[in-house]
């Protein structure tokens, strides 16, 4: 455990930060548009969407308060042993503090548990310091989408066993 930080699974009374994560930190990145998971009906009750079957969601917090979080669930129409690494946001404050490695970590710890496989993200060109994060935690690039989450606009694909 990090003394900077804490994960902790999610918890009702952290929807509205979470959603405040993802509705400040996409748009930052010009992914405010269509076809991003800035629109995901789940984005307002992610602690609801992750208490089924197959699925776990992580949040950050620093000093009691929730900064960041991430989650894994089945890939939507691929195959049984794929999951997804989601919604992965992170508010500024916590940047460069390790929790991107520490939530990775946990997050695919918890997809092995669950059963799954193999683990698949999908974001966009000028995510970099993500998309580094992703190859140092063993992803490699893919060049077309997987599954059907409906994020039509990412561009960038990655894939890992477990």
């Amino acid at each position: 455990m990090n003394p900077a930080f804490l994960i902790r699974p999610i918890e009702p009374r952290d929807d509205a930060a979470v959603a405040g994560i993802i509705r400040s930190v996409m748009p930052e990145f010009g992914a405010d548009g269509p076809g991003f998971a800035i629109h995901d009906p789940e984005v307002a009750t992610m602690s609801a969407a992750y208490a089924v079957p197959g699925c776990a969601y992580f949040v950050v917090e620093r000093n009691g308060v929730v900064e960041g979080g991430g989650g894994v669930a089945a890939l939507e129409g691929s195959d049984a042993d794929l999951c997804e690494l989601r919604k992965m946001y992170f508010l500024p404050s916590l940047r460069g503090l390790g929790a991107g490695k520490a939530l990775m970590q946990r997050c695919l710890d918890a997809a092995r548990t669950l059963g799954y496989r193999r683990c698949y993200i999908e974001t966009l060109t000028g995510m970099d310091a993500a998309q580094a994060l992703y190859l140092k935690s063993g992803f490699t690039r893919l060049g077309a989408p997987l599954g059907s989450t409906g994020h039509f606009a990412c561009d960038r694909y990655f894939i890992r066993p477990l």
